[in-house]
């Protein structure tokens, strides 16, 4: 299997996780759309920065404030998709 074949099925089975997450922790009540959804994007961004922080290359980040609400409006709507 060559490398983007690889890419490509670890990002749908992480997909498929997330979603199943998703369901076990919305599903029983157990936490509020609102809250878990604050968690994951904490996490990712936790995640994001230890990732940059650690990589070796000298690149200056740059993103994008659009796209960043974007993803958030995303996350919103998946966690409370998921109560109704």
């Amino acid at each position: 299997m060559n490398r983007a074949a690889g890419a490509a099925l670890f990002a749908l089975l992480a997909f498929a996780a997330n979603s199943v997450l998703c369901r076990m922790a919305l599903r029983q009540t157990h936490i509020d759309p609102a809250s878990f959804t604050s968690i994951r994007v904490l996490a990712g961004a936790v995640t994001l920065w230890v990732l940059v922080r650690v990589s070796s290359t000298d690149k200056a980040a740059a993103g994008s404030w659009p796209s960043a609400l974007a993803l958030l409006a995303y996350a919103i709507a998946f966690s409370f998709a998921y109560v109704d």
